[in-house]
């Protein structure tokens, strides 16, 4: 009597437990255990036909994942194959499958958003499957990297949104077609600076929203949080002290959440944390559509059209041109990254942001996007010293010499060692109202090729200062550098090996 209790309570803890695994796990482990069964007896999807009477169609698609045989369909296969049923029913993969069947018990592929990319998930584990040992040792080697480099969930995410901007060039015809739709629903005129209070009426009497500006001002510990959505009162909680663009944009990044009916989002801005990459794709998407709310795209090209045929190179007429939008400077610059490729044919760029704290030795890029995904410098994850004579870092330092605290803005040609690139990059800095004695810059980085400066009609050789840069202190081969903020290890032991290679191979050849 005890022995069938224990029996029964087992029997019920298995098959509670099979059921808590999904039905799409166990299509494709039984899938896969086929096709090496049947790859192991050197048959083809024909031959396993003829052997069992099941159609070829129907197999592939069981060894796809895409469908689970019956169980008479079990026994024909498990007989034809001369395979004990049990094996061929069991959830336990052989030794070279194994990491196969972790990774899909992890949901590790549920996180990757590869429907972003085309890529459907029974393709790549039928990939995984071709090659078992290679494609595990593959994943394996880049779990590792991920840890030494110290990858977070969060940093994946937003590399994964970074590939996927660069893949389609930063621009997304959709979402500028939805901002018109927007403005000409609402009666906004975009040839007009948008404002806080044009939205925030369309928030309040279209939306329901309420705002709350006292609500963030108690809690201490909220310093540098700008925003708190609470979704079942529709109470928008805004920091007080933002400024009149940041409020703009975070107003135009509700309407985009309601108007484009996105329910799955984040809540907070800047955001403390995620559930899934689809919030934070999302939260891309409402920033995309109220960049393009701010800054028109008909409005910015016209304008962008008459500042690059000028004979001579103006910079205050470029911050004239930030000036008549309603936008941050890093507004601005990001939204040159969806116009400058679609409009200008501008495609080899660059938008970078980096944070530095005042008489701190580091400087942080901590943003980044790459168009066409060539351009140096990529962000470095070795903590080594960023190049000093970027531009991007100059405009820091620029600014935090400065007396009078305002924003700095200055561009020059960078032409990187032992490369044969150039590029023109502008830059601005401004200090972080959120945080004391923080200061940041945005920059935009354009190769310069013939048809660049055949587009900038002030463009001459003469016109901006030109920089031998590097990437990092550690690996740049610039000699007498009086900017180098560390000496060249990287590239110091580089040199050693190649030296010794060089000295082995020629003692080699003295031999022949």
């Amino acid at each position: 009597m005890i022995k069938n209790f224990f029996f029964i309570r087992s029997l019920i803890i298995l098959i509670f437990e099979y059921m808590m695994i999904e039905d799409e796990y166990i299509r494709l482990i039984f899938g896969l255990k086929l096709k090496q069964i049947r790859t192991e007896k050197n048959l083809s999807l024909f031959g396993l036909a003829k052997l069992s009477g099941l159609s070829k169609s129907y197999l592939n698609e069981i060894e796809k994942g895409k469908k689970y045989p019956k169980t008479d369909k079990i026994l024909l296969l498990s007989e034809s194959l001369e395979i004990p049923y049990d094996h061929m029913v069991s959830l336990k993969l052989d030794k070279n499958l194994a990491p196969i069947g972790e990774i899909l018990q992890s949901k590790i592929l549920k996180e990757i958003p590869l429907e972003l990319f085309g890529i459907k998930e029974n393709n790549l584990i039928d990939i995984v499957a071709n090659a078992p040992a290679k494609v595990n040792a593959f994943i394996s080697t880049i779990i590792k990297i991920s840890q030494n480099y110290n990858l977070t969930r969060e940093s994946f995410f937003l590399a994964s949104l970074r590939s996927y901007q660069e893949a389609h060039n930063n621009y997304f015809e959709d979402i500028e077609n939805n901002v018109e739709k927007f403005a000409k629903s609402y009666h906004l005129d975009l040839s007009k600076r948008i404002t806080s209070k044009d939205l925030e009426e369309i928030l309040i009497e279209e939306f329901g929203y309420t705002i709350d500006r006292e609500e963030l001002e108690k809690h201490d510990n909220l310093d540098g949080l700008r925003n708190i959505f609470i979704p079942n009162k529709k109470i928008l909680l805004i920091d007080k002290e933002i400024t009149e663009a940041q409020k703009t944009f975070i107003y135009a990044k509700e309407i985009a959440y309601h108007f484009l009916e996105i329910k799955d989002r984040l809540y907070t801005f800047p955001w403390i944390k995620f559930e899934s990459f689809d919030q934070v794709l999302n939260n891309f998407i409402a920033s995309y559509f109220a960049g393009s709310l701010i800054i028109p795209r008909k409005n910015l090209t016209e304008k962008l059209t008459n500042f690059f045929e000028q004979e001579e190179w103006k910079p205050l007429d470029l911050q004239k041109i930030i000036n008549h939008f309603n936008c941050s400077q890093e507004t601005f610059y990001q939204r040159l990254t969806n116009i400058l490729p679609k409009y200008f044919n501008i495609k080899n760029l660059f938008f970078l942001r980096f944070t530095h704290k005042k008489n701190a030795p580091e400087f942080r890029l901590n943003k980044e996007l790459h168009i066409t995904q060539q351009q140096a410098p990529h962000a470095n994850r070795k903590n080594e010293h960023y190049c000093r004579r970027w531009i991007s870092l100059k405009t820091i330092e620029e600014l935090e010499s400065s007396q009078k605290k305002k924003s700095t803005f200055d561009a020059q040609i960078s032409s990187y060692v032992d490369q044969k690139n150039e590029y023109l990059v502008i830059s601005s800095a401004t200090s972080d109202p959120f945080k004391k004695d923080i200061s940041r810059s945005v920059s935009l980085g354009m190769l310069l090729s013939p048809h660049l400066k055949k587009k900038l009609h002030f463009f001459n050789e003469d016109t901006f200062i030109k920089k031998t840069v590097g990437v990092t202190c550690e690996t740049c081969a610039v000699l007498n550098c009086k900017e180098r903020a560390a000496e060249p290890t990287r590239l110091e032991k580089l040199n050693k090996y190649n030296n010794i290679a060089n000295t082995v191979e020629s003692i080699i050849k003295s031999y022949r």
